[in-house]
């Protein structure tokens, strides 16, 4: 009678600390789970203005896009920062783009004046996210429409056509802010007395848009090539969107104001 009391208990304590120890395992597991698949963004280090950690941009388009930001940051000081990453594994595209911002310290530490626009491939995800001091010029509402007027050029994959045009409404919106152009070789207040007529910029960068295009739909690195020979023999002859590379990013902060989308 009194072992099999004892079997009793013995084997009720077994069954708790059976239950005790799933229980404890499966607190952990929910506890860990929205770290398991983070993207670790500690692991990503800015080489440049553009980043392509997806690996998907031609040396060519990446020349053209390297090329835009450092012009954009001579003439306005706003920093611009372009990333392509292969998957976001599984956190929002808001957090990554938070913590790469916050990371890397884009646009001067003080003014705040930075943009990132983050492409997740595989997800079809992607962000603009502003800092402090660019939310007057950049807000919400066109940070979204810019989104969406890319989502077209990123649904026939070509990520590097999406960036430029991402970029070019952005640093127009910019300059006009500012009172500078980004077409001279020197930039000028809308106030300085008339010089020599300009280059026919629109055309020029939409035509870059077009070669972008057709390299995506299998023109190669001709395509690409051509590219950027057509912008580095524009920019040479007037000074362009040369001079002074990207020398980092000065440790500038953002609030979280932006936009996301997908395509």
């Amino acid at each position: 009678m009194v072992s099999a009391v004892a079997g009793r208990i013995w084997r009720a304590r077994a069954a708790f600390f059976t239950m005790k120890k799933r229980f404890t395992t499966a607190a952990l597991v929910a506890l860990l789970a929205p770290f398991a698949w983070s993207l670790d963004t500690s692991k990503l280090k800015p080489t440049g203005y553009v980043n392509d950690f997806a690996h998907v941009l031609s040396p060519g388009n990446a020349q053209v896009l390297e090329a835009y930001c450092a012009r954009l940051e001579q003439a306005t000081g706003v920093q611009m920062a372009m990333v392509l990453v292969d998957s976001l594994e599984g956190d929002p595209v808001e957090d990554v783009a938070n913590r790469l911002y916050r990371e890397w310290g884009i646009g001067k530490k003080g003014k705040d004046e930075g943009a990132l626009i983050l492409l997740a491939i595989k997800d079809h995800k992607n962000r603009i996210e502003v800092g402090y001091g660019l939310e007057p010029i950049i807000n919400d509402g066109a940070a979204g429409g810019i989104l969406r007027g890319i989502r077209p050029i990123l649904q026939q994959g070509n990520y590097a056509g999406a960036l430029l045009a991402a970029a070019q409404q952005m640093g127009t919106q910019i300059a006009q802010a500012k009172g500078v152009t980004l077409d001279g070789e020197v930039f000028r207040s809308r106030s300085a007395r008339p010089r020599a007529p300009s280059i026919p910029w629109p055309l020029i960068l939409g035509g870059i848009i077009l070669l972008l295009w057709l390299s995506s739909r299998g023109g190669g690195s001709g395509t690409s090539l051509l590219a950027g020979m057509l912008l580095g023999n524009m920019m040479g002859r007037r000074g362009g969107w040369g001079g002074g590379g990207f020398g980092g990013f000065g440790g500038g902060d953002s609030g979280g104001g932006g936009a996301s989308s997908g395509w």
